[in-house]
């Protein structure tokens, strides 16, 4: 495997679970350091040691609550006291309630917006803080196809998706000049931990997500964590050292 993020140091959020853990596995592979933020310190020990024992990279795990801003800076600051700096920022960590406008409380809306767009837009005033001393880094965000209007039952989630575009476009476009990017990827359907748990609630089960699949996706399937990966990996390194302010959506022609 081509170890094109040699010696870069790497942030995940959520990087535990879903495509935030592979993603933690895949640049550590291909030779990053990588440092994980999140909430499950169980689960965020597992895939560090995971990392250590299968590629002898550096991980280190960093629990917190990203809804925090002081968690966030905590985030950031142990990273570049760990490995003194940072090249690249995953903002993975979301959550996905299902609730139309009308059904959505306050606290459902404070809790997706903290840490949909909260934790990534404070996550990432520390990441370009760092990336400014450092002449330059490359952020990554992981969109939804939500966020260009999203389905009825996830107001809340789209809202916050857009918001989080916005942010990917607002960094591209002020930041060039110091050779930081940002960019966003259309994450398209994905039975993640997060996408199984609530079709659970719903009473539907992988087999359902499976079938549905394969009957809406113009590819004919459902999209995978490792469909996602090659383009984390491109948008980390120097290959695309002149793409920033990118929407790739990774859909399986769902959404064009």
């Amino acid at each position: 495997m081509e170890r094109v993020l040699e010696d870069k140091v790497v942030v995940v959020t959520g990087g535990a679970k879903g495509l935030g853990r592979g993603s933690s596995m895949a640049v550590a592979q291909r030779g990053a350091k990588v440092v994980i933020g999140g909430r499950d310190k169980k689960a965020g020990e597992e895939i560090v040691e995971e990392i250590r024992k299968t590629t002898n990279a550096d991980a280190k795990f960093v629990e917190g609550d990203l809804t925090q801003v002081s968690a966030c800076k905590a985030l950031i600051d142990t990273a570049v006291s760990q490995f003194g700096r940072i090249d690249g920022l995953i903002n993975y960590a979301g959550i996905l309630p299902s609730s139309d406008i009308l059904e959505t409380e306050e606290s459902m809306f404070d809790d997706v917006f903290g840490i949909n767009i909260k934790a990534p837009f404070f996550c990432t005033k520390y990441a370009v803080a760092s990336m400014l001393r450092n002449g330059g880094g490359s952020i990554v965000n992981i969109g939804s196809l939500h966020g260009y209007g999203g389905q009825r039952d996830r107001a809340a989630y789209a809202c916050s998706k857009g918001a989080l575009l916005a942010l990917t476009k607002h960094i591209a476009k002020n930041y060039a000049k110091e050779r930081i990017r940002a960019n966003w990827i259309t994450m398209g359907w994905v039975a993640t931990p997060g996408e199984l748990a609530l079709r659970h609630q719903q009473g539907l089960d992988m087999e359902w997500l499976e079938e549905k699949g394969r009957e809406v996706m113009p590819m004919g399937r459902l999209q995978t964590v490792e469909d996602n990966i090659a383009a984390i990996i491109l948008l980390l390194s120097d290959e695309s050292s002149q793409l920033t302010g990118a929407e790739l959506h990774i859909s399986g022609g769902f959404f064009i």
